[in-house]
């Protein structure tokens, strides 16, 4: 994804600000994952080994955890454009070794407790499974630890197959993760029916532009749709003796039995009614539950003591008018009442009715959860809950209102323009709308000329929504006042601003006569809204002119201002430029000749030291010259004696 490593440098800025308006504690970690370094997986080539792409790139390598958990942006950016690029043989990656490594290998990361964990996978490949290894003689089974050294490099690639669709499963519920697919379009179905076999609501699938332009759009998406759903676990097993059912309004108002609320918005508040069973008795009598949303590191721990055998219903251990139960016995924990009490504390004093009837009257429908499960039902009317908040309130017969779960706009409750009452909005007088976001006022629609969107559009919701004429003209801007695709009239009023300003331009005076204008000569143009300004020019003297027009499409007039000076250039110093040039060639002739001499000069003294160097080195006297000869030979006659008698 060599194309892609761009983009997402640029990712960390934007991704930050988009996240923080969803939570206000986000964080940004990076690793990048190739693919094992083994046959069939990579080209056994050395030089392939060294450097598998077309391009000098890195080796190949498992995965690569390249940067801590952290809120510098800056660094994120840094860091992926650090990260280098590398390639595998066959299409499949190995993604899993990844996934299993950015999730075990807490401490590395830099994973927070209580904080919910969420991978972005990214790739425009498939992955390689468990058995795969097998290929290359990797048949020990992926353990599910974590191996990173101190480079951040996976150290048992080589040692461990690829992590099997089970331990990927266990690894994410094991570590409350969720994790986004952000894939592209060929690869979509292959992903979608892995997230379908991870556990709920931890995984979700999005579509990867070619270039990721929209990966942070994606994430946004993705990512609500993962927090917008809660689903309750907990680790209770039938075969234990226990089990365990869920009933829940979520935001419907109306009972049901789910475990799973849907559309959970920020600030919204879900109750679940969890009912614990014992079906049966077996040798083990004490649990621990955990219970609480998938996906977040938040529980509920209840200790569970089953009694099989019960005492508490003999004689001896009846407390008779108990202080607790107004009177009455308290049985096993709970009150028996007097005739004609009834209520969990025998407080109703309401002869031939049950508490059961008593709650059936807390309930705005048969399906309905008693008081909708944000009050208690006393003696037959609800008393509502009071929020930690107290200006938020719930309200109701039945606790059906409240102030809080209304329409938001900027995320402001009826965008602070009115009064949230029972889910609507009651804006005030100069607001309308869902959420009370748009003014009724079109003021902020009117543009100078004192018409609304210029005449050029429809003001909705306070703002102006600019019209496309049939003749392709297109207006934009706040007030629909700029229209880029018009033509202007800068041409059509070019000759006659030129020769009733300056006698110049191709018009006559007959033409010029039936100029549809007579043009304001100015010294400086005004400052005026809705003006067109123009510039041109004049052949006749190279000088630059400027104008202003104002064209009335109702009148069908225009009003132009014409500055009189115009910026001409400063005229050519021709004589400058002809003793420059003279005095240049003369500067460079002289330089020539004194480079000349200082050659000749440098040669002479060359061979001077040479001639002296040879003479020194002469192996004759000076007194003799070397090739000098006599006039006469003389010979030695061998058989004369020299002898005289």
């Amino acid at each position: 994804m060599k194309d892609d490593k761009k983009k997402l440098s640029e990712l960390g800025d934007l991704l930050a600000e988009r996240m923080r308006k969803i939570t206000n504690n986000f964080r940004l970690g990076f690793g990048s994952f190739v693919d094992k370094k083994l046959m069939p997986f990579i080209d056994p080539r050395i030089e392939k080994q060294l450097s598998p792409c077309p391009e000098p790139c890195a080796e190949p390598y498992g995965y690569k955890h390249q940067m801590t958990l952290t809120t510098n942006t800056e660094k994120f950016r840094a860091e992926v454009e650090k990260a280098e690029i590398s390639g595998n043989l066959d299409a499949p990656e190995g993604g899993f070794d990844a996934i299993v490594q950015s999730l075990a290998c807490n401490k590395t990361i830099g994973w927070r407790e209580r904080a919910r964990k969420m991978l972005v996978f990214s790739t425009d490949a498939g992955f390689h499974i468990a058995g795969d290894g097998r290929l290359a003689g990797v048949v020990d089974p992926n353990d599910g630890q974590c191996h990173l050294d101190r480079q951040g490099y996976y150290t048992e690639t080589l040692t461990q197959d690829y992590p099997s669709i089970a331990r990927i499963h266990q690894v994410i519920k094991d570590f409350k993760a969720n994790i986004i697919f952000a894939v592209t379009q060929k690869n979509f179905d292959l992903y979608k029916q892995l997230s379908g076999a991870l556990p709920d609501v931890s995984s979700s699938v999005g579509v990867l532009a070619n270039d990721s332009r929209n990966i942070v759009e994606l994430i946004e998406k993705e990512y609500l749709k993962i927090a917008e759903k809660i689903i309750m676990v907990d680790n209770a097993n039938a075969s234990d003796g226990l089990r365990i059912s869920y009933r829940s309004p979520c935001l419907t108002g109306a009972m049901q039995d789910t475990n799973v609320c849907e559309g959970i918005r920020v600030g919204d508040e879900v109750k679940f009614e969890v009912t614990l069973e014992a079906t049966h008795c077996v040798d083990k009598r004490d649990f621990v539950l955990r219970i609480g949303p998938s996906g977040l590191d938040e529980a509920l721990i209840v200790n569970v003591h089953v009694l099989c055998d019960c005492d508490c219903e003999q004689t001896s251990k009846i407390v008779k008018n108990a202080a607790e139960c107004n009177g009455g016995d308290m049985v096993c924990g709970v009150c028996r009442c007097k005739p004609g009490f009834v209520g969990r504390k025998c407080e109703c004093n309401r002869p031939g009715m049950s508490t059961a009837a008593l709650n059936e009257k807390c309930k705005r429908t048969n399906e309905s959860a008693i008081c909708e499960g944000r009050g208690v039902c006393n003696c037959g009317r609800c008393e509502c809950n009071p929020r930690s908040n107290p200006e938020e309130q719930i309200s109701g017969e039945f606790c059906e209102c409240d102030n809080y779960n209304c329409p938001r706009h900027d995320r402001e409750i009826c965008s602070k323009h009115g009064q949230c009452n029972c889910g609507q909005c009651i804006c005030l007088p100069q607001w309308t709308g869902r959420a009370c976001e748009c003014p009724i006022s079109q003021d902020s629609c009117r543009a100078s000329n004192g018409k609304i969107c210029n005449g050029k559009g429809e003001c909705i919701c306070g703002r102006c929504r600019c019209f496309d004429t049939p003749d392709g003209k297109r207006y934009s801007g706040p007030k629909c006042e700029t229209c880029p695709t018009c033509p202007t009239k800068c041409i059509e009023y070019k000759p006659c601003v030129m020769c009733q300003a300056w006698k110049t331009g191709p018009y006559n005076e007959t033409k010029c006569a039936d100029c549809p204008f007579k043009a304001i000569i100015v010294d400086e143009l005004p400052q005026i809204n809705d003006t067109t300004s123009c510039q041109f020019v004049d052949p006749a003297d190279d000088c630059t002119f400027y104008y202003l027009y104002y064209y009335d499409e109702a009148k069908d007039n225009a009003t132009v201002w014409v500055r009189e000076r115009k910026d001409c250039p400063p005229p050519v110093p021709v004589l400058a430029i002809v003793l420059a040039v003279i005095a240049g060639i003369v500067i460079l002739g002289i330089l020539l000749l004194v480079l000349w001499k200082l050659l000749t000069f440098l040669h002479d003294r060359a061979e001077y030291a040479r001639f002296n160097n040879e003479r020194l080195m002469a192996k004759w006297d000076t007194n003799e010259n070397p090739i000098y000869k006599q006039a006469t030979t003389t010979f030695k006659n061998p058989v004369y004696a020299g002898k005289n008698k």
